[in-house]
């Protein structure tokens, strides 16, 4: 007979044989001692942990002809044919090569037909998700009710791919990666039966590259034996596998945590020269942090470790390193592993992340530095606080008469004088040389002016409004000071707003801010000054404007007719629904 592969020569055979799945094996085996089978069980779980292999060996035990029973004796007609695969009543479908309606009906038709030799006509279909919907339809009705000598077993890597329905009419096990120790324990199993010598630290480094796959561990072993002469060793794992040695990573760890980037560098490039992928080193990278982690927290658990071990050199590198940098560690290779998904230099990405591990104590260091400045200048302001306080306390003693409303005010008003100096001069001449054209101009384009900004600039402008217009500048009215503040020092919102203006109105304005309690005072004053004009024919142009603008003034408050948002409300809501308030 030809050469078989360890993971065809050694598949179980009955339920003791089986590796991990104590949860599925227990279930299964109860309901064959007390005939509770169901008529359709759904198998789910990553590749290479016994889905077919089980659903086989419970096809055996259910046919037995010492059964139903919780072992199958493998001894007899039945379970002989069923294992060598030619018993007619036990059907394997594999649902990625036959996944047309037509098949699925051609095993609908054939359902109804009782068994030949056996006891239940056993139907297991792998990878049952690859099935059409047509097909999952077929099979519906069929699943639900089949006759009393039909089982299916449902057999997928992807449960998520399959319909509600199909799912809800199963029971469902969910099959578990296997551990390291039991990869490892099948390993010598199977070594020991084809007196094979082995090194258990061989055996580890093949488990760990298997990923929780017992198929994939038996292949990787049956590389590794036929890759050594006498016996394997651990360079022989390391080489077929592609994972890193101990002494590899104990070097590149050194080399990160003493700051040698270059070295680092060089170390990733020879690996990356032996043929090492880089996906597989970051993966393996994040193991060996999470060994030092527990190595530094939890120095008994031995067995948990995977890629380090408890030599005294992965002890001390453990503790000379900070727990916070290892976490760190670990974060940037996730991140970076994550980036490594949707690139196709995952070279650059590795690098990227190991020059980022060098400068992380560098970077702590740094924040230290400068969170403990800040906490001194926050010192020196709280004692200069705590001057000012008792020097306050101790003037009210002094002078108990004095009230000490007016002496707040008096210490506010220079404090609101250093925030905002008004520009009243300016402000005056734009209202000596006002024009109801330009002020009508600039406020029929503030609503699209206000759209048109960014949000945050747009933000400085929720409670302002243009109030007096001439040719060339306009003067426009905050009702909270500090937005006024705020608005004269940010450059970028004067040049974007002065732009934004000229462009919609089609002049350009030079743009004077002015609190709202300010504005008033200006132009009370202005008012009272030109109010006394006399009227004659012979009025100037300078004084009638001046006069257009008084009247314009003493009805400030109050939407003219032809504003543009006064029409529009009326045009949405009806003249009649529209009332205007000055606020």
């Amino acid at each position: 007979m030809s050469y078989q592969a360890f993971y065809r020569a050694y598949r179980p055979q009955s339920f003791s044989e089986m590796s991990g799945q104590a949860h599925v094996k227990r279930t299964l085996q109860n309901a064959l001692l007390s005939d509770k089978t169901s008529h359709a069980y759904l198998f789910s779980g990553p590749r290479g942990t016994g889905k077919t292999s089980t659903a086989k060996i419970f096809a055996k035990a259910l046919n037995c002809e010492n059964g139903p029973t919780a072992e199958p004796c493998n001894e007899c007609p039945t379970c002989i044919s069923i294992t060598n695969g030619s018993n007619t009543d036990v059907i394997e479908f594999d649902a990625a090569s036959n996944s047309r309606v037509e098949e699925m009906r051609d095993i609908i038709e054939k359902v109804r037909f009782a068994p030949a030799n056996s006891r239940y006509k056993v139907y297991i279909i792998d990878e049952v998700h690859m099935l059409s919907n047509s097909a999952f339809n077929a099979l519906l009705k069929t699943l639900e009710e089949p006759p009393a000598h039909v089982v299916f077993i449902l057999a997928t890597t992807e449960p998520h791919k399959l319909p509600l329905t199909i799912i809800s009419r199963c029971q469902r096990f969910d099959f578990k990666r296997h551990t390291t120790a039991d990869i490892i324990s099948r390993m010598k199993v199977v070594l020991e039966e084809e007196k094979i010598p082995y090194n258990e630290s061989a055996l580890k480094v093949i488990a760990q590259a298997a990923a929780g796959g017992m198929r994939d561990a038996l292949s990787m072993l049956d590389q590794v034996v036929s890759f050594s002469e006498e016996e394997m060793t651990v360079e022989d794992a390391l080489l077929v596998t592609g994972s890193i040695s101990q002494d590899m990573f104990y070097q590149l760890s050194q080399a990160l945590h003493s700051k040698e980037a270059a070295k680092a560098l060089g170390l990733l490039e020879e690996m990356i020269q032996e043929g090492k992928d880089p996906v597989r080193l970051t993966e393996d990278l994040i193991t060996f942090y999470r060994d030092l982690l527990l190595i530094k927290s939890a120095p008994g658990l031995h067995d948990l470790l995977e890629l380090a071990t408890s030599d005294e050199k992965f002890g001390e590198l453990s503790q000379q390193v900070p727990e916070d940098t290892l976490y760190s560690y670990i974060e940037i290779l996730s991140k970076t592993q994550q980036d490594m998904r949707f690139s196709n230099h995952a070279k650059v990405y590795l690098e990227s992340a190991l020059l980022k591990m060098t400068q992380v104590g560098r970077n702590l260091s740094q924040a230290s530095t400068a969170d403990q400045s800040v906490l001194e200048d926050r010192i020196v302001q709280l004692e200069q606080l705590v001057k000012e306080l008792q020097t306050t306390l101790k003037g009210v003693t002094t002078h108990p008469a004095q009230p000490a409303q007016p002496e707040q005010q008096q210490q506010r008003k220079p404090k609101a004088n250093r925030s905002f100096k008004i520009p009243t001069g300016r402000i005056q001449d734009v209202l000596k040389n006002a024009t109801k054209e330009d002020i009508k101009g600039i406020k029929s384009q503030w609503a699209q002016i206000l759209n048109s900004l960014q949000k945050s600039h747009a933000a400085l402008l929720n409670e302002a409004e243009p109030v007096a217009a001439s040719s060339r500048a306009f003067v426009l009215k905050f009702k909270y000071d500090i937005h006024c503040q705020m608005a004269a020092d940010n450059g970028t919102f004067l040049t974007s707003f002065t732009s934004l203006l000229e462009s919609l109105v089609g002049k350009s304005y030079e743009v004077i801010f002015v609190p709202e309690d300010s504005w008033f005072k200006i132009r009370e004053e202005f008012i009272r000054q030109n109010g006394m004009k006399k009227h004659d024919d012979q009025m100037s142009d300078e004084e009638a404007a001046a006069e257009e603008m008084l009247s314009l003034l003493d009805k400030e408050g109050e939407r003219s007719e032809d504003d543009p948002l006064v029409k529009e409300a009326e045009k949405l809501f009806g003249k009649e629904f529209v009332e205007v308030y000055d606020d």
